[in-house]
């Protein structure tokens, strides 16, 4: 089982209110900076331009923060006709929402997926902020990149996520994490696209379905978190929190677990202030079955 389920930190609460939609993120390049909205269009991979774009090396291996913390650091403005992408001593840079470059085959995790280059002047751009020879790529429509068959449905797709659509987080449980902290994190070190007001702390862990406005969820796999929650998304400082905590009390074998990956049954809108509702509940013994097959995911 995951920790002291009983024992919740001094800074958990009893909620009795319906949970609601409190934060909606959507992150367009991978391991950059987020942007927080009140309203977003849900396509058939996730939150519309989030994580469409990417970073790789020189043999066309995703980088992310783990890596490179200094992604933290590169901020992003949509505009109407594409992105504005800036970060300390840099001139701004800004890059068509669809581009047209050449065909390159990257490498996330264990997936290849066929993308599209950017344009050298992004790629001189990364390589000089980041220190490291870079470039930048986009995924295109075309190109089909399904959610792992073991927690998916024919036809789920995902960006360029490391797996899946959505991670949800619910404040109580950050509440809960901080109260065991010495000093309180933000939200933005777990880098959620939905945040949930309104629950008790942990209680996404016993969500197997929800319904979020019109939209249908499935809650397929607790999140095994990695050293990137341990960089400072302000300043690209790393630390040893908040996983030497979090292991003290949400470790399963050799991960450990914060959130719950989402996949969605449908297109549509979210908007902050959306009800939440729990339509199916996990079992006990289901949550820890998910929980160990986490452990060897």
């Amino acid at each position: 089982m995951i920790g002291d389920r009983t024992t919740p930190g001094p800074e958990a609460r009893r909620h009795d209110t319906e949970p609601s939609l409190s934060g909606l993120y959507v992150y367009p390049i991978k391991s950059c900076g987020g942007i927080s909205l009140h309203t977003a269009e849900v396509d058939e991979r996730g939150i519309r331009h989030d994580r469409r774009w990417m970073l790789v090396d020189e043999a066309g291996v995703f980088l992310s923060q783990r890596e490179v913390p200094r992604l933290a650091l590169v901020g992003i403005r949509m505009a109407d006709d594409g992105l504005l992408v800036d970060a300390p001593g840099m001139t701004a840079l800004s890059m068509p929402f669809e581009p047209e470059g050449e065909s390159i085959l990257a490498r996330v995790w264990d997936d290849l997926v066929e993308t599209l280059r950017v344009g050298r002047e992004a790629d001189r751009w990364f390589t000089r902020f980041l220190g490291v020879p870079c470039r930048l790529v986009y995924l295109p429509d075309r190109s089909v990149r399904p959610v792992d068959p073991d927690y998916a449905e024919p036809g789920d797709r995902v960006g360029l996520s490391d797996g899946f659509p959505f991670l949800m987080i619910s404040e109580a449980s950050l509440a809960d994490l901080n109260g065991r902290l010495d000093k309180p994190l933000p939200m933005d070190r777990f880098r959620p696209n939905l945040v949930v007001r309104g629950c008790g702390p942990f209680a996404e862990d016993g969500w197997r379905r929800i319904r979020i406005g019109a939209i249908t969820f499935r809650v397929v796999k607790p999140c095994a978190r990695c050293k990137i929650t341990t960089v400072d998304q302000a300043s690209a400082a790393e630390g040893k929190e908040p996983l030497r905590t979090l292991a003290r009390y949400r470790k399963v074998g050799s991960k450990v677990l914060f959130g719950q990956n989402l996949v969605h049954d449908g297109t549509g809108v979210l908007s902050v202030g959306d009800a939440v509702q729990n339509i199916s509940s996990s079992s006990s013994t289901e949550i820890a079955n998910a929980s160990a097959a986490c452990s060897t995911s």
